[in-house]
Order: structure tokens, then C-alpha cells, then sequence
């Protein structure tokens, strides 16, 4: 089966603060069969390795990627959603391992926007891209349930 998989998962150093994430659960999937394809939306997206840490803030405007610096950084979390898609859809994956609380690939629970580590029930926008083109999307904390 192929899967799309947040890269940071899988050792790739793309995450904002220039680290990884690496899970061996997840990358174990390979040895099994499965083929793994990486994405990181924040990078596809535009974002640079690494960049100021932001969370998604619910704003009468809808919510947005704001950067701890107040940065609005929604457009290329948008983008990066969107080629997240593209990628679903071009291999046919119907299946994404994403990493948990991130403002694109965290599934069901977000950091709240206010940088104080607090949580809140939101899907990244990647993964909520991801879910609405009917991928079923999972945290690292969930590949037993595959």
C-alpha cells in the first residue's frame, strides 16, 4: 500500500526547527510492504529549515498559521495542503501517517495558537486537506491501527 508520510517521521530533517521526528514504528512499515512517500507541506509549501514555530489561531477570518513572531504564514500552508493533495492523488495513496499537533499535520488536536503549549481539538490544514479528498489520516500514535 502506499502511504504518505510526514518526512519529519521518517528522519528528514524538515521540521522548523531544522529537526526530525524520526519514528521507527512508522518507517518499520517498509519492511513490510508498504511504500512510504514522504511529505513535508510546510516546505513544500515555501516555508525555509529552519522557521519561526507557528500554531493555527481560530480569527473571524477563519483560522490561520500565525508565526510566533505574528507572521501570517497561512498562504504557504495553504499551498503546501494543496500539493499534499496532489501528491494523494497522483500515487493514489489513501492512506497518511502525519505528525501529531502540527499546525499542517496534526489530526484531531492542534496547539491552540497562543504558544503556551496549551492543546486544542483541530486538524492541521494539510490533514484536513487530506481527510476532505477522503484519505484517511492517522497520527504516529496510531500506525497499530493501520
Amino acid at each position: 500500500m502506499d502511504i504518505l508520510v510526514s518526512a519529519c517521521l521518517l528522519g528528514h530533517s524538515c521540521r522548523y526547527d531544522g529537526g526530525s521526528k524520526r519514528c521507527e514504528a512508522v518507517c518499520r512499515l517498509a519492511d513490510v510492504g508498504h511504500t512510504l512517500i514522504p511529505l513535508c507541506p510546510e516546505v513544500e509549501g515555501g516555508l525555509t529549515v529552519p522557521h519561526a514555530p507557528c500554531e493555527l489561531r481560530k480569527t473571524p477570518d477563519g483560522v490561520r498559521a500565525i508565526s510566533i513572531d505574528g507572521v501570517d504564514c497561512t498562504a504557504q500552508y495553504e499551498a503546501g495542503a494543496r500539493i499534499a493533495v496532489e501528491k494523494a492523488q497522483s500515487s493514489g495513496a489513501r492512506v497518511a501517517i502525519l505528525k501529531s499537533k502540527s499546525p499542517s499535520c496534526g489530526c484531531g488536536t492542534v496547539f491552540d495558537g497562543t504558544f503556551s503549549g496549551t492543546l486544542r481539538e483541530g486538524w492541521g490544514i494539510a490533514a484536513a486537506a487530506l481527510r476532505d479528498v477522503g484519505v484517511r489520516v492517522i497520527d504516529e500514535n496510531h500506525v497499530a491501527n493501520l
